[in-house]
């Protein structure tokens, strides 16, 4: 009973912001964004989320879950929903998730349109790789 209804977004958990972005758009986008938010969540234990860039265009934040470092962002877009994976480059995609940002040096992204299904096994699989990826930087330290 920590937070109140009419708590300040500072007193807001990551989790109860994440909610608010959630719904936020009021359409598809909010229930692909919670469908992606509950799959991130469940491929890894560990995950933490997190909101982060807080700006007059975002309000709100933009959602991100980190395990050993971020792992991937989301962002509704007009017609898309997109997670960002900010060392996408470095990751193996055996099942061609990454469908936008495949020019970047380092960073890959996946936009899920309205009539999309997401492919749960290899989407948790690409957040595994992700998790990977990042405790590999963690101990080449």
């Amino acid at each position: 009973m920590k937070a109140s209804a009419n708590a300040s977004p500072k007193e807001k958990s990551a989790s109860q912001q994440i909610d608010a972005i959630i719904k936020e758009p009021g359409d598809w986008r909010g229930r692909k964004l919670s469908q992606l938010r509950a799959l991130i969540k469940k491929a890894d234990s560990g995950v933490v989320e997190e909101v982060k860039w807080k700006m007059p265009s975002k309000p709100l934040g933009v959602p991100v879950w980190s395990h050993d470092g971020i792992i991937c962002m989301a962002d509704t877009l007009k017609n898309a929903v997109r997670l960002t994976f900010p060392k996408g480059a470095q990751m193996k995609d055996p099942k061609k998730l990454f469908n936008t940002r495949l020019d970047s040096k380092s960073v890959r992204a996946i936009d899920f349109h309205e009539d999309d299904i997401v492919n749960e096994a290899a989407l948790k699989a690409l957040i595994l790789e992700a998790v990977r990826v990042n405790a590999s930087k963690e101990r080449g330290r």
